[in-house]
């Protein structure tokens, strides 16, 4: 029993002092959908990641969003090693980083502005719909919104003025306006 203890002992020490040193991870692009086996850079065992996914737990802001009771519920997750693994996922994940303000410039210079075919809604808009952003039409029934959308669907996917190569899209359709042949 005693020998146990004290191995586990040394595993919690390790996976400590491996967490501690995880500094060594690289800034990357900020994605939402970072894999759970990052946690093993950090010195999270592969065990402790494989019962993670048996519980559906597969991003690191998946465990950030599960509560700590939660977690607890996963059988050979104990609270230590809920703060480890915690404390590995905050230093992974990139929207725990400040940011300066030159940083931020730099992130809105990438910003480009997407034609929505009239001139006239274009200018009315600043030069057209933002990139990097979420812009809402809403109206009354029959006042273009799905126009609008279908539109845009196309223009976007086409290169277009500054180098855009054009994109993809993703239309989500809740009342079910989308017509394929409207847009071919």
């Amino acid at each position: 029993m005693a020998e146990a203890e004290e191995k586990m002992g040394e595993t919690i020490r390790s996976e400590t002092e491996t967490v501690e040193s995880c500094e060594h991870l690289e800034e990357e692009d900020e994605t939402f959908f970072q894999d759970i086996e990052l946690l093993l850079d950090c010195g999270i065992l592969q065990e402790d990641v494989k019962r993670l996914k048996e519980a559906g737990i597969n991003t690191i802001k998946a465990v950030q969003m599960t509560t700590r009771k939660k977690l607890c519920e996963i059988k050979g997750i104990h609270e230590e090693k809920i703060d480890r693994i915690k404390a590995a996922c905050c230093k992974i994940a990139a929207s725990n980083i400040f940011i300066t303000g030159l940083e931020v410039s730099d992130q809105r210079k990438q910003v480009f502005r997407l034609s929505t075919g009239s001139c006239n809604l274009d200018r009315l808009l600043g030069g057209g719909i933002e990139s990097m952003s979420i812009t809402e039409a809403f109206g009354e029934f029959r006042t273009g919104k799905t126009q609008l959308s279908h539109t845009l669907c196309v223009t976007a996917q086409m290169p277009g003025a500054n180098g855009y190569l054009g994109g993809k899209v993703m239309f989500i359709d809740t009342e079910h306006t989308l017509y394929p042949l409207r847009i071919v």
